[in-house]
């Protein structure tokens, strides 16, 4: 652990989170190598990702595949009775809770390839309404929703949910504890949790202090936590740790607009306001060299609820 890395990180109310992502949300999907996609997250140049829009939606498809793992979708509670005493019982289709779900990008995908009734659930009303035309426009409204919230206090009619994910949302939350709360609130016995996000590693380099502070107060971070530390909140929640895949390998890391970034930060730094208009940029810039440096990782966990 680098020194320093004990005292209290800096504190972001969900209020502060929202604004930041109100803020940024609209350039994020003009400005962004996803945005035609709606992905306001990392591309992974995963195993069989042989084209940009299959890095971008790398993660999804593991998503996926943990959707078939899950087996058959149970019988709707509310079914009605069959007509045949020899017909099979209508199937639910899986119910899948994206924790921090953007512009419902990653949920309109899932529901266009497999029978899911998703919710999304986003602190920004500006993410809340450009989901809902997405979901809109793709014909999915009757079985994907996307809701103003937040996820350490979920509604309470929310379960159960066989798959719930976090894709670079986890991090933002300012109880890492509570987010494990809610969510073995409503996944089921025997459903998965997966994050996929920014996480610590061990280093002694008094560099490392500087440059995560830079990303954490860019990036409004609440929470970043190391990999025996989140295990270890989630097995107190109730959930088995199953397994974690580094991608970091597979990240885009030291592109040319990433260094003409580094540049403009090394130049105006935290000058007001360039600092309070570019945070998401200059946070950005930090976390590319803590990743580049081994100081933090890009990690998808998967967990189970037991």
């Amino acid at each position: 652990m680098y020194p320093g890395a004990r005292r209290a990180m800096q504190s972001f109310d969900p209020a502060q989170v929202r604004r930041y992502y109100d803020r940024h949300t609209a350039r994020f999907v003009a400005l962004g190598q996803g945005g035609n996609l709606g992905a306001i997250h990392r591309a992974v140049w995963g195993p069989g990702a042989r084209d940009r829009a299959a890095a971008f939606r790398w993660v999804e498809d593991r998503l996926a595949e943990h959707v078939h793992r899950l087996g058959e979708p149970g019988p709707q509670p509310d079914a009605k009775p069959n007509v045949k005493p020899d017909a099979k019982p209508e199937s639910a289709p899986w119910h899948v809770l994206d924790l921090g779900c953007g512009i419902g990008a990653s949920l309109s995908y899932l529901a266009e390839r497999l029978p899911i009734r998703g919710t999304g659930i986003t602190l920004s009303p500006v993410q809340a309404r450009l989901a809902a035309q997405r979901i809109d426009q793709a014909g999915l409204g009757d079985r994907v929703r996307c809701i103003e919230g937040d996820y350490c206090e979920l509604p309470d009619d929310l379960g159960p949910v066989d798959l719930a994910y976090a894709i670079e949302s986890f991090l933002h939350g300012p109880d890492p504890r509570r987010f494990f709360a809610q969510c073995a609130r409503v996944v089921r016995p025997g459903g998965v949790l997966v994050l996929c996000d920014d996480f610590r590693r061990s280093t002694a380099e008094p560099a490392a202090a500087r440059s995560i502070d830079r990303f954490v107060r860019g990036w409004h971070v609440g929470t970043l936590l190391d990999r025996q530390q989140v295990r270890a909140i989630a097995q107190q929640a109730g959930f088995e740790h199953e397994s974690t895949t580094d991608l970091t390998p597979y990240l885009e890391l030291g592109r040319p607009r990433d260094h003409a970034i580094a540049v403009m930060v090394a130049l105006v730094g935290w000058l007001p306001p360039v600092a309070r208009r570019y945070d998401d940029l200059i946070g950005g810039s930090a976390l590319q060299r803590c990743l580049t440096r081994g100081w933090v990782g890009y990690d998808l966990a998967c967990f189970r609820r037991v």
